[in-house]
């Protein structure tokens, strides 16, 4: 029996294949405000990551500090099936830390925006340089680069294609399109994702690496796929600078469900996985976030308890598929259902006659309380009479 049920509707935009996910919860993730991992928590989380399937993990950014380098040294030895990745600007030192570690393949970011390069003051002749012997030095160290024009989506179209050209040319054997500022609309992600592929040729595997400042980060990671892209960068629980990155898991999820795109993340993994990200990094999620939110398959409406019973008539997609706990739980919004589903679950003995007389009890105190009614205070309630 299938495990997802989102009917037909979707049929004709299914564009099938599969995609490679790239992690960056690791640097990217870590710029959470208030976050902190030390070495040893990277490298658990690496191991986490890596028993999710996901094929790239990005170890961190060596030169920020002692602890990334560190974390990056750990990682990298730690013989993951996943191929580790490190990330470094366009200078010199940073490729150098690289060449050091022997991290064999790297991110190479540089500013490309009008807006970026203002603002730390630099030409776009002097970030051509850089960006031009910098992949020259990778190339020539053997690290696999991948360029990274940072602020991508705001850039001046002209130049964009400029600094993307003089990369592949000086020797990055990737790219990724960046939405620094999460302010691309899908449909012009995949048009830039499209204009790329087109002058950088087959061989050149494009990235898409998006934040979520619209909440269209999903959405975008989608369009940029169906454009072509063949890897999308994102983090655990959508971690990151101000609204966060794309969410690889909903990501995962979306194309797998809605697509027919496959990836290799163990869905059956995740909600494990996110728990322990946010344990290390100190931070609640909304309890109805998608894939990992804590009441997805909680259920506290009367009319959706009736239902209960045949989980494709309430939900898109089965608990199973996530290894998350299906439950009816009490409170202000419970019915008939919910008394007689709770009471089974408990063993405990309601007639129907006493159903509407507990249901009323259930409501009141769930009122009062302005949340839920916990199992033993259901019994009591029972017990009571």
């Amino acid at each position: 029996m299938t495990q997802i049920w989102t009917g037909s509707l979707n049929d004709p935009f299914r564009v099938g294949g599969s995609v490679g996910l790239y992690d960056t919860t690791l640097r990217d993730g870590e710029q959470t405000v208030g976050v902190v991992l030390d070495p040893e928590q990277k490298l658990e989380i690496a191991r986490l990551l890596d028993g999710l399937g996901i094929d790239r993990i990005e170890a961190g950014f060596p030169r920020v500090s002692q602890d990334d380098w560190e974390a990056v040294r750990l990682i990298s030895e730690a013989g993951l099936s996943a191929e580790v990745w490190g990330f470094s600007r366009a200078v010199p030192a940073d490729l150098e830390a690289l060449v050091e570690l022997g991290v064999r393949a790297s991110v190479i970011e540089s500013p490309i925006s009008d807006l970026k390069l203002a603002a730390i003051r630099v030409s776009r002749d002097k970030m051509l340089d850089r960006i031009t012997n910098a992949m020259r030095f990778a190339a020539d160290h053997g690290i696999h680069a991948a360029f990274f024009g940072v602020d991508s989506t705001r850039a001046d179209p002209a130049f964009y294609e400029q600094a993307y050209r003089s990369a592949i040319e000086a020797g990055a054997k990737e790219v990724c399109v960046v939405d620094t500022l999460g302010i691309a609309s899908p449909e012009a992600v995949a048009d830039l994702v499209s204009r790329t592929l087109a002058w950088a040729g087959p061989d050149v595997p494009v990235h898409f690496h998006g934040h979520n400042d619209f909440g269209l980060a999903t959405a975008a990671a989608v369009a940029a796929v169906k454009a072509g892209a063949r890897w999308v960068q994102g983090t655990i629980n959508g971690m990151g600078e101000r609204a966060g990155n794309a969410s690889l898991a909903e990501v995962a999820l979306t194309l797998r469900a809605l697509y027919g795109v496959g990836s290799n993340l163990r869905l059956d993994r995740i909600r494990e996985v996110s728990e322990r990200v946010r344990e290390l990094s100190g931070y609640e999620l909304e309890p109805w976030k998608p894939v990992t939110g804590e009441t997805l398959f909680r259920r506290e409406s009367g009319a959706v308890a009736s239902q209960f019973h045949d989980p494709p008539s309430i939900e898109p997609y089965s608990s199973e598929l996530v290894r998350a706990e299906r439950a009816v739980v009490l409170g202000k919004k419970s019915g008939l259902d919910s008394i007689r589903i709770k009471a089974e679950e408990l063993g405990l003995d309601v007639p129907e006659e006493r159903r509407a007389d507990l249901l009323a009890k259930v409501k009141a105190l769930g009122t009062r309380k302005r949340g839920l009614v916990t199992d033993e205070e259901f019994r009591e309630l029972v017990l009571a009479g």
